[in-house]
Formats: C-alpha cells, sequence, structure tokens
C-alpha cells in the first residue's frame, strides 16, 4: 500500500485491518477523449465474490495523500475504491496552482461530468467488482464534481459529497438524477454558505421522488476532512459513519 503521512497514517489506523485480508493498492492508467489519466485503486485482494465499487474524486489538488487515504480506508472495510483523475496523468497541481485549474472545470462542467465518468467506467470493468453496486464520493472539488455526474442520470446507487461547492442550474436537471445523494456539509463553511445550502434544496425538492439528504456539522469550516488546519476530528467522524450508514442502505 501507498506510504502516507504521518496525519493520514493516523486517521487509516482507526479503521483495523481484517484478519485474513491482503490489501493492495496500485494505479491504472485510463484515458479520455485523448487525454491519458492516471488513477489510483486500493482493494482487499483476498475478497472473494464482486464487492461494491466506490469512485472517489479528489479535492482540488487530484489524485495524493488525501485521496489515496480515503481509497485505503474504504478498502479496509471490504470496498473496491478508484481514486479518479480529473486533471490528467502528468497534471499534479500546488496548493498555489489548484484554484486556477479546478476553476476551469466549474467553467466546463460537461467536461467535469465526464471524466468523472470514465473513471466511473474504469472502476466498473475491473473484474473485482460489482458493476451493478457502485457509488461515488468526493471531497471538496470532488463533491461538486460527485454531484454533477449525478445529473447526467448516471446508473449508480449514491453519491456523496463531503463538504463540495453546491452548484445549481437554471435550468434545472435534477430531474435527471437516479441515484440517492447525500450532502455532507459545515455549519461555518464560506464557501458553501447557507443561501448555497437553501438554494441547492429548493432545487432538489422541486423532484418529489428524489432521495436526498444534507447533514450540516456545526463548527466544521470547508474541508473539515482533510487533514491540516481545518480539519476538524468531530465532524469528520460523524461524516465519515453517516457515509458508511448511507452505503449499508443503498448496497443492501
Amino acid at each position: 500500500m501507498t506510504d502516507l503521512p504521518a496525519t493520514h497514517e493516523t486517521l487509516l489506523a482507526r479503521i483495523p485491518i481484517p484478519s485474513g485480508a491482503s490489501l493492495e493498492a496500485s494505479t491504472i492508467t485510463y484515458g479520455h477523449d485523448g487525454t491519458e489519466l492516471e488513477g489510483y485503486v486500493a482493494h482487499d485482494a483476498a475478497a472473494g465474490e464482486p464487492r461494491p465499487g466506490i469512485v472517489v474524486v479528489p479535492d482540488w489538488l487530484g489524485v495524493g495523500p488525501n485521496a489515496e487515504l480515503r481509497a485505503q480506508m474504504l478498502a479496509r472495510l471490504g470496498y473496491v475504491a478508484f481514486v479518479a483523475d480529473i486533471y490528467g496523468a502528468d497534471v499534479r497541481p500546488t496548493h498555489e496552482e489548484a484554484s486556477a485549474l479546478a476553476g476551469r472545470y466549474y467553467q466546463d462542467l460537461p467536461l467535469l461530468r465526464a471524466r468523472v465518468q470514465a473513471a466511473y467506467e474504469t472502476l466498473a470493468e475491473l473484474p473485482q467488482v460489482d458493476e451493478s453496486r457502485i457509488a461515488v464520493i468526493g471531497y471538496c472539488f470532488g463533491g461538486s464534481a460527485a454531484l454533477e455526474f449525478a445529473r447526467t442520470g448516471a446508473d449508480i446507487r449514491g453519491v456523496v459529497s463531503f463538504h463540495g461547492r453546491l452548484i445549481t442550474h437554471d435550468p434545472s436537471d435534477a430531474d435527471a438524477i437516479r441515484a440517492k445523494l447525500l450532502v455532507l456539509t459545515g455549519g461555518v463553511d464560506p464557501v458553501v454558505p447557507d443561501e448555497a445550502v437553501h438554494a441547492f434544496q429548493d432545487e432538489l425538492r422541486a423532484v418529489p421522488d428524489l432521495d436526498w439528504q444534507v447533514v450540516t456539522y456545526s463548527g466544521a469550516p470547508h474541508a473539515f476532512t482533510v487533514p491540516g488546519e481545518n480539519f476538524r476530528p468531530v465532524a469528520d467522524a460523524r461524516s465519515w459513519q453517516a457515509q458508511l450508514d448511507f452505503f449499508d442502505e443503498i448496497f443492501a
């Protein structure tokens, strides 16, 4: 498995390695529209029958320790987790570069959706994955991307957004959503203020049969699950558990 920074290893240690497990992680090269992409997959090679697959869409730093940590955590729980590469195999931005790069994709939502689609198709083709049980999750920029992918009408079980920007659409395409949605957001997130949450919920309310939840965590800023200055351990633990409960429901 990939070596992680000490802060990330501490979080990973919350989940014990199952007895008899053979955890593996590797990169996978795939592509979209002529762009080479390089994702990261983590799974238990000792598991038998095909298991649920999770596409993990990273924050605006792209494939790296933050997303790889979550993939390894999910692998310890029996999922096949695939970290999507949105930017390209040779594009790994610094903190200073990430905002501008992510902004290009926010300005081209069809491309953002298509890059998640490419990751979804790659995960679904893996022999250890039950292609009928796939979810997409994302962090920050990745949370927005996961929700955008849901708007394509993708045939997936569910989507989880961790402190993702909530984008509303006019005209709305929320009636295309087939997946169940779990939106986990911070109570003091300046990137996702109350008015953004309310507008997003109002758009979803207009589709009566749509299954969605929004959970707000008090005192949690933007990026509250990311090790570092904004990390909030209580909100991180609660949101992680909310995700697992959601998986138990949608994969049953």
